[in-house]
């Protein structure tokens, strides 16, 4: 069970409030370590779920060091996270989605203005206001900023959570939180499906994922890998094919072959080959 410690802060200009133990960086050369934060005690339309898994994202990596320094500083401590997954314990009175005891899912943001064209439109990513992402990010309730998924609780807007299937695995449905999407959207965006022959670069976190996602379209899958080590992985998670990208007669035989590219390597590299 969660332990919560309720405090009320002068409750005519704040909300009531409750502990929850997380880990934050405390500066961009630091690790991980115990850290307290404070968490809003459920509005009516906000649930409040036991965080069970939260995966790590490599954008995790970049806020925590302060690498996104340029265009979002990171504000420390730190509490990275946003592939969260949990279990509902409470449920605000206007909320119609989740009940107690429900699998919820919170992603990369948990608020925005909800009144903009972007956010009228459901693409809520491209608030033109005030996009509240789920960590480092003004915190319009609590002041300061919020803090993510490496913790044992969290309290978020209803209309910014996903219900989870209870037959899915939820250590497994964590990374769908971010890297499953990433690479799902394009693929559906692009109408990926039988028939078409798609090329998967890398076999990364994204990769991976990108890679079964387009076999269970119903594509004829080809990854691409400059590491002869991985074929095995590949075909075992549904590649038809695999290319070692450094086998230049490869490349030729393969050019102008496939319908659909998904690229998912972040090293510089050509983008010819």
């Amino acid at each position: 069970m969660i332990e919560t410690e309720v405090q009320v802060i002068n409750e005519s200009s704040h909300p009531v409030t409750f502990s929850a133990r997380a880990f934050a960086a405390r500066s961009a050369a630091s690790g991980l370590s115990s850290f307290t934060v404070p968490r809003r005690s459920p509005r009516p339309q906000d649930v409040h779920i036991e965080i069970l898994y939260c995966g790590v994202c490599h954008s995790d990596l970049h806020q925590v060091r302060d690498e996104w320094h340029a265009v979002m500083p990171t504000v420390y401590p730190c509490v990275p996270g946003h592939e969260i997954v949990g279990r509902v314990v409470q449920a605000g009175s206007a909320v119609t989605k989740f009940r107690e005891g429900d699998l919820a899912a919170v992603g990369c943001m948990v608020d925005s203005c909800r009144q903009c064209p972007s956010c009228l439109a459901g693409e809520e990513q491209y608030c033109e206001n005030h996009l509240t992402l789920t960590y480092n990010s003004p915190d319009r309730f609590l002041g300061g900023v919020t803090y993510g998924g490496y913790s044992e609780s969290i309290v978020v807007d209803e209309a910014y959570m996903l219900r989870v299937p209870n037959g899915l695995d939820p250590a497994g449905t964590a990374p769908l939180l971010c890297a499953g999407i990433t690479t799902y959207s394009p693929l559906r965006h692009w109408r990926v499906g039988k028939g078409q022959r798609v090329g998967i670069v890398g076999l990364g976190g994204l990769g991976h994922m990108g890679l079964k996602f387009a076999k269970a379209f119903g594509a004829d899958v080809a990854l691409f890998t400059t590491s002869p080590n991985k074929a095995a992985d590949a075909v075992r998670l549904g590649a038809d094919e695999v290319i070692i990208s450094t086998d230049s007669a490869a490349i030729e035989k393969h050019a102008g072959s496939f319908d659909f590219i998904l690229d998912t390597v972040s090293a510089g590299h050509d983008l010819k080959c």
